[in-house]
């Protein structure tokens, strides 16, 4: 009987982590689509972002920048994500993809991202996200 609360917590804990898993893959695809409805429900309101270029963006400043109908993207992937919960909170870092066309030019970016998910009662949204250019050795 002394197990069952551990039990019950990592059971919770997997779930979370999974939960979180398939948003990230929500969020990606929604940011491709320009999905604003999706973002809209996806961002906390004290979101914040900081973009490949030094950027950085509140909520209403990402959405517009999702909005952007001058940029399409073509390719959005992440890959070798790693989700860690601690408690209310959720750090994902990861590999991250893009590949698609601004203002008419092509761009490909291939980075690192760190994103942390807070839940609110049974609701997990996006806080904060940092994405950077790895240094090339």
């Amino acid at each position: 009987m002394c197990c069952l609360p551990v039990l019950a917590h990592a059971q919770k804990a997997v779930a979370d982590e999974s939960k979180i898993f398939a948003l990230e893959k929500t969020w990606t695809d929604a940011y491709k689509q320009h999905s604003i409805p999706i973002m809209v429900s996806l961002l906390n309101e004290d979101f914040t972002i900081t973009v490949e270029d030094g950027h950085v963006f509140g909520k209403t400043g990402y959405i517009a920048h999702t909005a952007d109908s001058s940029t399409q993207v073509d390719v959005a992937e992440e890959s070798d994500i790693k989700v860690r919960v601690h408690g209310n909170l959720a750090v994902v870092t990861g590999a991250y993809h893009e590949r698609g066309t601004s203002n008419g030019k092509r761009y490909e970016y291939r980075d690192r991202f760190t994103d942390v998910w807070v839940k609110t009662g049974e609701q997990w949204q996006i806080l904060a996200s940092q994405y950077s250019v790895p240094v090339k050795e």
